[in-house]
């Protein structure tokens, strides 16, 4: 791999006061630009390990506590056991002594995170990534690494600060999935009350606890040379989490990770810098004949994706270096100071509180664009514990999320009053007995919604909905989602019965939705976008 770098040597690390960020930071800019090479990675991250072991491995791991009768180390003969060759990688937990060494490529999180703790404990890291304590199984597993005990003395328990103490305040409306990190989906009542979803009622996903930034010494570094201020550019943009209806899954086989139902998804109108412009600012020119081929993404809380030049440098691409959401800062939840809008794909591309930008010939490294986590697999894998390195190479991280439609009234069980309605039959408009349904279509690549079709009799018959607020958007450049509503009659044989009703959505591509989960079931869980379903009473 071929590294290349260009530097300015007239003006190197000149801080420049920009618009970027409206006065609340400053955006400082080098006058180098680079391509990088990194190497390859594939670490895996999921939300869920019990998952990967069998009821029968799991049976056969010690319960805490149980391994008994061991020898006894100081913390300095730890901390001689930091590699295979020293005589193997140990950590402590509490008073416990523990060779991982065998785990360490299996680590959910990437054998890089777990180093960090060789030698050393593992207690403050725990205390960061509160999933190890979602069930006993972390520490179960655990205990089977088990290799000694500290001497007595060694140990001193100390109360560990609460990285999570000073997290945002969350709306109580929210659904919260976990509070550490926080990940909470918006109540499918609230989503179609406005077009554009209030910040406080935005979804919240989080890998880490929210980062302390002050603005006034915040800095977002870009390799290159910057010139003027950018010109302020505002999208309406829907972001999606790729696990929302994930829970969806179930009635198929559980799928690994935050059980999302229907409101790991909003909208908002995102307005900053046009990443293209602070691209070609800094001195980036065809980016393709340079062998540029991704723009990289570095979080205040290292986290780190990437999206492909193409959708970087386009025009109508629309990706933001954004500061403002709905006419306002950017929440702390939600990426402020900065945060990257890409328009059309899924959520972790729309990397929060931006640190570092940069072009690189590969793709990001790490567990969020190279692990499993947001890899879609195909169904007969369901052992991500033992998954080749080159099957999980070889598997494209989800970046445009396929075609969906929800229905968001009524609600699932709801016991319906039918009211009366006008429909149209035959170009005629007449008053029936009947029910309005109410959803929201979308589809990643700015493909806009054509149609949205659907059926309160399981599927028997079908009944085009009414497309609202959003289907004014080009068909080309749709970055939100398309409200919709029907007016259905209510048949005779349906009144004082139970019913199946469901919606379907074709994009601009015609691309159309699958009729069942089971098609699409991957062990991650992503994209679930089969016919959305639900069961009324029709009173």
């Amino acid at each position: 791999m071929t590294t290349w770098r260009r530097v300015n040597d007239e003006e190197q690390w000149q801080g420049i006061k920009q618009a970027v960020a409206l006065g609340l930071a400053s955006l400082f800019v080098g006058a180098a630009w680079m391509v990088s090479s990194r190497e390859t990675s594939c670490e895996a991250k999921v939300d869920d390990d019990e998952d990967k072991f069998t009821p029968e491995e799991r049976k056969a791991l010690p319960a805490p506590g149980q391994v008994n009768n061991l020898k006894l180390y100081t913390k300095a003969e730890v901390a001689q056991h930091i590699s295979r060759e020293a005589g193997g990688i140990w950590v402590t937990y509490k008073d416990g002594v523990y060779d991982i060494t065998e785990f360490i490529e299996s680590h959910p999180g990437g054998a890089s995170k777990i180093l960090l703790a060789a030698g050393k404990a593992i207690d403050p890291y725990w205390n960061i990534f509160q999933q190890h304590f979602r069930t006993g199984f972390p520490l179960q597993l655990l205990e089977s690494m088990r290799v000694g005990s500290l001497a007595p003395g060694e140990y001193v328990e100390e109360k560990q600060a609460d990285p999570y103490a000073v997290d945002p305040i969350r709306d109580e409306r929210l659904i919260l999935h976990n509070s550490a990190p926080c990940n909470a989906e918006i109540p499918e009542h609230y989503i179609m009350e406005s077009y554009l979803t209030p910040n406080e009622l935005w979804f919240v996903r989080h890998h880490n606890p929210v980062p302390i930034i002050d603005p006034n010494n915040y800095t977002l570094t870009i390799k290159g040379k910057l010139q003027e201020k950018f010109p302020k550019h505002e999208v309406d943009v829907t972001i999606q989490c790729s696990g929302n209806r994930r829970s969806h899954f179930d009635g198929v086989k559980k799928a690994q990770g935050i059980p999302w139902n229907m409101g790991g998804v909003s909208t908002a109108r995102f307005g900053g810098a046009r990443l293209k412009d602070v691209l070609e600012y800094c001195g980036v020119k065809d980016p393709e004949k340079n062998g540029i081929h991704h723009v990289q993404f570095i979080s205040q809380d290292e986290m780190l994706a990437s999206i492909p030049i193409e959708k970087a440098f386009s025009y109508s691409g629309d990706v933001l270096l954004a500061y403002e959401m709905n006419g306002e800062e950017i929440p702390t939840d939600h990426g402020y100071p900065v945060r990257a809008v890409v328009p059309g794909y899924v959520g972790v591309r729309n990397v929060k509180w931006v640190k570092e930008v940069f072009v690189s010939e590969q793709e990001a490294e790490g567990p969020w664009q190279r692990g499993v986590a947001y890899k879609g697999f195909a169904s007969n894998i369901t052992d991500l514990q033992h998954l080749p390195t080159h099957v999980i190479e070889r598997a494209a991280p989800v970046q445009e999320p396929p075609v969906t439609s929800l229905i968001v009234h009524p609600a699932n069980n709801a016991k319906v009053h039918s009211q009366t309605l006008e429909v149209r039959r035959e170009d005629v408009r007449v008053r029936v007995t009947g029910e309005q349904l109410k959803g929201w279509a979308y589809s990643g690549g700015g493909r806009g919604i054509v149609r949205v079709e659907v059926s309160i009799d399981g599927g028997k018959s079908w009944h085009t909905a009414e497309l609202k607020e959003g289907s004014e958007q080009k068909l080309t450049r749709a970055w939100a989602w398309t409200f919709w509503s029907a007016n259905v009659e209510v048949p005779k044989e349906l009144q004082g019965k139970s019913s199946e009703i469901m919606c379907r959505a074709t994009d601009a591509s015609y691309n159309s939705q699958p009729e069942h989960a089971s098609s699409i079931w991957n062990v991650r869980g992503l994209c679930n976008t089969a016919w959305h379903r639900k069961t009324v009473h029709f009173d």
